[in-house]
């Protein structure tokens, strides 16, 4: 188990890139020494995802929707696919910053953009871009089912799901 620590911090990093929403969910990330790669000092891509992972549930508790609520409910959301570009490596001990929202929700199906960035003297560097595909998922079939309406009304998609333009692609 990783020792980051992940956790969110109140309003915009003072430096921070260009975020298309002002829905996102900001935190601190600070990649715990376990994270290194095995072969090179930096942390590892399997991390990433771990970060992915752990801010979208983090979002999702702040805006009322804790892993005990959504148990109760008797649905959970399932990563179906991750798209992660890789631009800058991240090292243990470092403190980076997160942004997250919630690009799109269809039925049972929600896009979840994520930035990790690094605060450098010129401004913000970003290490990481990502799009998380989530399905929310009926406990007891297995089956795909639409959210509770009172979670969709408080995931405030941003869009209705077309590719994101802010993705670094080259």
């Amino acid at each position: 188990m990783s020792s980051t620590v992940i956790e969110q911090i109140q309003g915009v990093p003072s430096c921070a890139p260009d975020i298309p929403t002002g829905d996102a969910w900001f935190g601190r990330i600070v990649p715990g020494s376990d994270t290194s790669s095995n072969a090179v000092a930096h942390v590892s891509n399997v991390e990433y995802v771990r970060w992915l992972d752990e801010v979208g549930q983090q979002h999702l508790a702040n805006l009322g929707w804790t892993s005990d609520d959504l148990l109760a409910a008797g649905g959970l959301w399932f990563v179906a696919r991750h798209e992660i570009d890789y631009l800058r490596e991240a090292y243990a001990n470092e403190e980076l910053h997160v942004a997250t929202w919630v690009r799109s929700l269809r039925r049972v199906k929600s896009w979840r953009d994520t930035i990790v960035w690094r605060s450098d003297d010129d401004g913000p560097s970003i290490v990481s871009t990502a799009s998380t595909l989530w399905v929310h998922v009926d406990l007891e079939s297995r089956r795909p089912i639409a959210p509770p309406t009172e979670m969709a009304h408080r995931l405030h998609a941003v869009s209705s799901g077309a590719a994101p333009t802010w993705r670094v692609r080259s």
